[in-house]
């Protein structure tokens, strides 16, 4: 026992359970009477470990990090990183670390976490073989793949399968190899590891199932193929293990500690080992079920309980530890997966309620009982429903199981919203905080400051904004109670140039300060570009964008670019069409007709971009925009220049609308058509805004759509004139843009714009509200300050810094793309992650 009158609580490791602990130790003010000292294995504090693959994605290490800045000096928290314990004396209560530092304890945490499990196979340690755990092991396998191009994950599970998307994220042929006869055999059955299957087999990569791993074949000590238990060989450069995990339990048995037959560290329901001084938390601990809980959801209940334990009597949340949750939602390789209950069916009696989309990659499965109790379910491919199910686990639902998997109009008419959960429903499965607990907030970042519910995977976040009181206002987000158009007109007004000093004047009060969310930030760059017309990826505009626009690109399926020049009208010369093809040849590019009227360019690498719209800008080309929420083409049939039946020039006309809208920012993407004649051709009605040449002018159709759900356009006006014509556009769309919400096509905005057509008539025809002039007059300012985002990159020497592959090796290209003919062109067979940031460009 310590001796000084302060006692001593040591906790050794430090992931995000030993920092939840840490937390709820701080909760309960014990870091206010108690030394808290943290040894930490690893060379940095906490970090997300469920979001580790997002680091191939563009996440720094210090992005990951779990611990709030101060908040160890905050709380007198001694932490120690890269100096892991080595010795525990029980006897003397001391514990000895690797630099030889002996810390005396009053109370002992272990929260040791859990190892990779790699098989005994041989070959395995040599060069090329890696696992995958850490940010170290991140860092190691990025470097080493640099100059390779194929290989293999041993295990298709959870981390098996973020693995094999960081290898093939890093540009290799990457290859699953996976015992048991499906993916994921713990989490989903037959039906979804089939669909899961199809799916990550269409991205590319190859699945090996009910095979496992004999021997990886070295040659000079480095990976050279892994020989499989089917008598065939692989061919392979690296092997990343993601074979299961198992409790790091050898402190605790070298201290004589209990553990389990099959490892552990063997706890009480209050977390306690069989010392009462020592407490175990986490995947290193051997629960009183007889579990070992390798999910992060456990692992926080643990320290919760450890924490309300080691604070003393009178903690109102002393409550043991019996067992948790396994439910589980994870976007794998851009897949969802989710499972919750008894996902299997292992209930007598149990019967299942299914839909399989096989062309879609959906399967949906519940597991009921026989008197319609919901006992579990597994989803792939569409989890949206997973918030509202785990919750309702062991009830039965207000509408039929069938209508709980069906798709919206295919016999499921009740849409089963978050009110029909019980107030004890637990929303955050996380940090285990119910329904009840969060609609004693009023917003999203109070309910995650108040609750945490919300910050750990964040799969329960939809559910938690349609509960709120804040849901049933017109904010834009949690950062912003004013709707889009609100702050359309507030920037406008006050002439705001920057997202932050609108967060920081106009933010709610909560969200004042800090850096916005995925909903407001694109939606501010939005009206910012719309209002100044200022080169989207200046200064602090850059953060604010999509991923298409931090590279003036359409990032495609397997991670390259697309490059659509602008064809205004369709309209192009043989000399040009000329350069386009040579384009494509010398760059490898898979070339495309759109529907637009437009030449797409399938297949370029970011680092070759610049080179691409150098020779396209030289021609005369320009940005066709197609990556932004702009105008991307107006369409046009060939008119009474070459038509029997035309009588107006459309194509003049589908030039001159294109080259005056280019470049003009909205809520949603624009799409145009210009008929000359009533036959239609161009398809104007189908268009957000329409044009159809009559004997007489021009006729004004607006809020057409096509795609998923199609909606001709409306007559606006008819019989116009030229000037009639772009005036009444001018205003359509200005008006637009200041009052339509965030991501809301002009079709949308029209049926929900109040008076519906009849009022935007008198608004934009007749003037009703003294508009007019304002909306022409913003639209003149756009036409007269556009200028071509390309040829603005390529005129500045600090924005081509961003269209690098490796920021280590900018001016080589990518050692581990490869392409291979197809359709007789070239495409990229492999991906490459991009990431732009705001000071110049980051690749991995």
């Amino acid at each position: 026992m310590t001796t000084s009158t302060t006692p001593t609580i040591v906790l050794v490791g430090h992931g995000m359970v030993g920092q939840r602990f840490l937390e709820a130790l701080a909760e309960r003010g014990v870091t206010d009477r108690a030394r808290v000292v943290v040894l930490c294995e690893e060379p940095r504090p906490a970090y997300d470990r469920v979001q580790l693959t997002s680091y191939f994605s563009g996440k720094t290490p210090d992005d990951l990090s779990m611990v709030e800045d101060g908040f160890m000096e905050r709380h007198g928290i001694e932490l120690y990183t890269d100096d892991p314990a080595v010795t525990i004396d029980r006897e003397a209560r001391e514990v000895t670390a690797r630099s030889g530092r002996v810390f005396a304890y009053d109370t002992l945490v272990l929260a040791t976490g859990s190892y990779p499990f790699v098989p005994p196979v041989p070959g395995k340690d040599a060069r090329g073989c890696f696992v995958y755990r850490t940010i170290e092991d991140l860092l190691a396998i990025e470097e080493y793949a640099k100059d390779k191009t194929v290989g293999a994950v041993v295990g298709g599970g959870l981390l098996g399968l973020e693995a094999a998307g960081a290898l093939k994220g890093l540009g290799l042929d990457t290859h699953i190899v996976e015992f048991a006869p499906r993916l994921m055999p713990v989490q989903v059955d037959e039906g979804g590891g089939a669909a899961l299957l199809r799916t990550i087999e269409q991205m590319g990569l190859t699945v090996h199932t009910g095979t496992g791993t004999q021997e990886i074949v070295t040659e000079d000590g480095s990976v050279t193929a892994m020989r499989l238990s089917d008598g065939s060989e692989l061919a392979t450069e690296m092997v990343v293990f993601s074979a299961g995990v198992r409790p790091r339990d050898q402190l605790a048995r070298d201290c004589g500690l209990d553990v389990g037959e099959r490892g552990g560290i063997a706890v009480d329901e209050l977390c306690r080992t069989s010392d009462p001084a020592v407490f175990a938390i986490g995947e290193c601990a051997l629960a009183s079920d007889g579990r070992v809980y390798g999910l992060v959801a456990p692992g926080y209940e643990m320290a919760q309980t450890a924490a309300a334990v080691i604070a003393g009597p009178g903690d109102e949340d002393t409550k043991g530890f019996t067992g948790a949750d396994l439910s589980t939602k994870l976007k794998l390789l851009g897949v969802d997966v989710a499972s919750f209950g008894d996902a299997h069916g292992a209930a007598e009696g149990s019967l299942d309620v299914v839909y399989s989309d096989s062309r879609s990659g959906i399967y949906k499965k519940l597991v009921v009982d026989g008197e319609g109790t919901l006992l579990g379910g597994v989803l792939v491919g569409d989890a949206e429903s997973y918030g509202m199910l785990r919750p309702l686990t062991g009830s039965r639902p207000p509408v039929s199981p069938e209508q709980l998997v069906l798709p919206a109009g295919v016999g499921a008419p009740v849409a089963l919203g978050p009110s029909a959960l019980p107030d004890d429903a637990v929303i955050c499965s996380c940090h285990n905080v119910t329904k009840h607990a969060i609609t004693q907030c009023t917003s999203l970042p109070e309910v995650k400051k108040c609750t945490k519910a919300g910050t750990g995977c964040g799969s329960c976040v939809k559910v938690i904004e349609k509960l709120l009181p804040a849901a049933t206002d017109k904010g834009l987000c949690g950062c912003f109670s004013y709707t889009r158009s609100e702050l359309y007109e507030i920037a406008r007004t006050l002439r705001v140039t920057s997202f932050a000093a609108l967060l920081d004047s106009h933010g709610r009060a909560e969200a004042k300060g800090g850096e916005g969310c995925e909903v407001c930030k694109p939606t501010v760059g939005s009206i910012l570009a719309s209002l100044n017309n200022g080169y989207i990826l200046d200064g602090e505009q850059a953060a604010l964008q999509d991923t298409n626009d931090h590279h003036l690109a359409n990032l495609q399926r397997n991670g390259s670019y697309s490059v659509v020049p602008r064809i205004p009208g369709g309209e192009i010369t043989p000399e040009k069409l000329i350069v386009i093809g040579e384009v494509a040849r010398d760059f490898g590019l898979y070339t495309k007709i759109t529907g637009g009227q437009r030449i797409d360019l399938f297949g370029a690498r970011v680092d070759q971009l610049p080179s691409i719209w150098t020779r396209l800008v030289d021609a005369g080309f320009e940005s066709g925009h197609a990556y932004g929420k702009a105008l991307r083409t107006v369409k046009s049939c060939v008119g009474q220049t070459w038509c029997r039946y035309g009588v107006q020039d459309s194509v003049r006309m589908a030039i001159q609308l294109e080259l005056r809208y280019r470049g003009l920012r909205a809520p949603h993407k624009l799409k145009s058509a210009v008929s000359g004649c009533a036959r239609e051709c161009a398809e104007a009605q189908s268009k957000d805004f329409g044009i159809i040449a009559t004997a007489s002018g021009w006729n004004l159709y607006v809020g057409g759509n096509g795609g998923a759900t199609p909606r001709h356009a409306d007559l606006l006006a008819q019989d116009l004139s030229d000037a009639e014509l772009v005036r009444l556009i001018d205003r359509f769309l200005m008006f637009y843009i200041r009052t339509a919400d965030r991501l809301e096509r002009t079709s949308t905005w029209l049926e929900r714009l109040e008076g519906g057509l009849d009022h935007l008539r008198d608004v934009v025809v007749h003037d009703s509200l003294g508009l007019c002039d304002e909306l022409e007059a913003l639209m003149a300012a756009h036409v007269a300050g556009y200028q071509d985002e390309w040829a603005a990159t390529l005129d500045d020497p600090d924005r081509l810094r961003r269209f690098v592959s490796f920021v280590n090796a900018p001016d080589a290209p990518d050692p581990s793309v490869r392409f291979v003919p197809e359709r007789d062109q070239i495409k990229p067979d492999l991906q490459i992650l991009t990431i732009g940031t705001l000071e110049g460009a980051t690749s991995r």
